[in-house]
């Protein structure tokens, strides 16, 4: 039983609330079913606040408070500390990526989003909010 309880807590789950790497954004990571998803819940005022840039007009009096950002992400039942097949929108740029994680420890998450394969993204690292 030991045992069992020692392997749970070494693949510690991205559900909590997190800093962007910039440190400017919190962002809570919560399980929806099956998958993954995540929500804009602080950090710095950006303009109006609201989402300016979506490409659909008919959104972008929306505020960004809230907005759920990060859907569709799928825990990979070989490597418990990966996760992928998300897609996660960018409110600065009205852009979204694929994205995936990586779950480097338990404070420590690395997210990429991409267009089209992995190759051509960029990485952040976020970190759990204390």
């Amino acid at each position: 039983m030991l045992i069992f309880l020692f392997i749970l807590q070494a693949f510690a789950q991205i559900e909590g609330q997190w800093l962007t790497g910039d440190k400017t954004g919190e962002i809570e990571i919560y399980k929806n079913d099956k998958t993954f998803e995540a929500k804009i819940i602080g950090g710095k005022k950006r303009g109006d606040g609201l989402d300016g840039k979506n490409p659909d007009k008919s959104l972008r009096s929306r505020e960004v408070m809230g907005m759920t950002i990060l859907t569709g992400l799928i825990q990979d039942s070989d490597d418990k500390n990966f996760y992928s097949q998300g897609r996660i929108y960018d409110p600065d740029s009205g852009n979204t990526y694929k994205c995936k994680i990586t779950q480097k420890n338990e404070n420590e998450i690395e997210l990429r989003g991409y267009i089209g394969i992995s190759l051509f993204g960029r990485s952040e690292t976020w970190t759990r909010k204390p």
